[in-house]
């Protein structure tokens, strides 16, 4: 695993399915400034909600690395509404804009999100349609923000593909250990004061995750 950011809009609730041209602008702004400061980092993006031709827009305007998608493969009833999968126009738009060396990392059974319309769809199954559909990685999550993914669900999606397996949610410095068979983690409440997602970054909780992924690397 190697460090990297991930510049997402999560204060901009409620989430709308038809996010506005100064959403895109404002991102792209912000990202650019945020490549700046840390121009070796891995970097991606990811606009709420599924706004993800969007994303690959500023991730090429802004010299990012990658940005996470929602609804990849398979539909699904999210909170904003109904999200359709977008795989097929999401690539071939990436192509039109020259923009195929930004990878695509993607959710299977999303947080926050009604999964009944696939319920005979397995999360390795999932992935397995994600990785065939040429995902450059997907992301496990648990229910909600913050919430702990299934590690058993990690060892059936590391077992089923070939591509990265990310975890995207409820990463703790106290169960860190059952993820670190990841290829990587995407930690955001946690490093956060109380744990809440929308709180300020408190250093004091990144040092002591950090210090522990370090004994854990050893």
């Amino acid at each position: 695993m190697m460090d990297g950011l991930i510049v997402e809009n999560m204060h901009d609730i409620p989430y709308s399915m038809t996010v506005g041209p100064e959403v895109t602008a404002a991102m792209a702004t912000i990202c650019a400034a945020v490549r700046r400061s840390y121009p070796s980092l891995p970097l991606g993006v990811q606009i709420l909600s599924a706004a993800n031709q969007q994303a690959m827009a500023v991730a090429l305007a802004a010299d990012a690395d990658f940005i996470r998608v929602e609804g990849f493969v398979f539909s699904h009833i999210a909170d904003e509404g109904f999200l359709n999968a977008c795989a097929g126009d999401l690539l071939r738009y990436r192509k039109k804009i020259g923009a195929e060396h930004i990878q695509i990392f993607t959710d299977i059974k999303k947080k926050h999100s009604s999964h009944a319309v696939t319920s005979d769809v397995s999360v390795s199954d999932t992935a397995r349609n994600a990785e065939f559909f040429l995902s450059d990685g997907v992301i496990l999550t648990g229910i909600a923000t913050g919430e702990q993914a299934n590690p058993e669900d990690l060892k059936d999606v590391k077992r089923a593909v070939r591509i990265p397996v990310l975890v995207g949610s409820g990463v703790t410095v106290e169960n860190m250990e059952q993820y670190m068979d990841a290829d990587a983690m995407i930690i955001g409440s946690y490093f956060k004061k109380g744990g809440y997602w929308a709180n300020e970054l408190d250093s004091e909780r990144i040092n002591k995750f950090m210090t522990k992924v370090h004994q854990l690397r050893k």
